[in-house]
């Protein structure tokens, strides 16, 4: 059964914030971003950077993890076996799935297929929840669409790399 690559998913974290520098950049989305959010030059001296770049960090280590089970299915095998094996019998059971990993064990398993999933993911999550956020926010479609932008980006190619090398 494959497991978590935790190294990876420490530097795939880092994606976010790479990401980030570019997307919110003035050049990029970073005016509109600042008009839509009311966010001012003036917040941004007040705002502790460490803390939220450290958290930034943090959370987007936690994406990493759950993007290793969106994109690599051999992590579902034991949930799909469970009902058509004898998951009572522990001595048939982990021969079984140990398996059905091997014979798996390579599909799927492409930095275009994490990407794509990354992409399918940006759709029926992330924007499903900014877009409920920004309506209770009073934030408009340019707010929306540029936030679901980054992080379908952004999950995107972590997908990508943790699918691929994990």
């Amino acid at each position: 059964m494959p497991k978590i690559n935790f190294l990876l998913a420490a530097g795939t974290a880092l994606i976010p914030l790479i990401i980030g520098f570019l997307w919110y950049h003035k050049n990029v989305f970073g005016n509109i971003w600042i008009k839509e959010t009311g966010v001012t030059a003036e917040d941004g001296k007040k705002m502790n950077m460490p803390l939220i770049f450290g958290l930034t960090y943090v959370f987007s280590f936690f994406l990493s993890i759950a993007l290793h089970f969106m994109t690599i299915h051999q992590f579902a095998l034991s949930s799909l076996a469970l009902p058509e094996l004898n998951f009572t019998d522990p001595d048939g059971l982990v021969p079984a799935l140990n398996n059905l990993a091997e014979m798996s064990a390579d599909k799927y398993r492409t930095f275009r297929h994490g990407a794509v999933t990354g992409i399918i993911d940006g759709f029926l999550v992330v924007l499903p929840v900014i877009g409920v956020n920004a309506l209770f926010e009073r934030k408009g479609w340019k707010y929306i669409l540029i936030n679901v932008g980054f992080w379908t980006v952004c999950i995107s190619i972590m997908g990508g790399i943790i699918c691929q090398w994990a």
